[in-house]
């Protein structure tokens, strides 16, 4: 499969999420060539902060790994990932993001700033972004303009 298969998944999860009322954003881990954990937005659902899609996708990556080191897994997401969310990923030693669309007003892994590229960290995560960037981007265009 390709980087535009895995965010087609993620997108799958943006949707659920729109559909429950959440922020329309989806993602999913891949290690050794196989999902291991979806997950979109569940903050209203939680009434939790913190319950971003990455969060409680990595969470659940590592549960089914049964390790918090992820350095064999890549993260699909469909929007750039926001300053917390950088830090779990450079905590859970990711090998690879992938994302979508990105957040020109909070992403954290280039767009505004890159957390993952912080030089005292120990580890590195490669980072390919754009991917399925127009249909990320419509979906989250189309949910807000919905709450307008």
């Amino acid at each position: 499969m390709f980087h535009q298969d895995w965010m087609r998944m993620a997108l799958k999860q943006a949707q659920m999420a729109a559909e429950q009322g959440e922020v329309p954003i989806g993602a999913v881990v891949v290690h050794k060539g196989q999902v291991v954990a979806e997950a979109h937005n569940e903050k209203e659902q939680r009434n939790d902060p913190t319950a971003h899609a990455e969060v409680l996708v990595i969470q659940r990556a590592t549960e089914v790994l049964g390790t918090w080191r992820l350095t064999d897994a890549t993260l699909y997401v469909t929007l750039e990932p926001c300053p917390m969310c950088a830090g779990a990923i450079v905590q859970s030693r990711l090998k690879q993001l992938v994302y979508g669309a990105a957040d020109l007003k909070g992403g954290a892994t280039g767009s505004v700033m890159n957390v993952l590229d912080y030089t005292l960290w120990n580890h590195r995560v490669d980072i390919v972004a754009g991917v399925l960037e127009d249909e990320c981007s419509k979906i989250l265009k189309t949910f807000f303009k919905r709450l307008r």
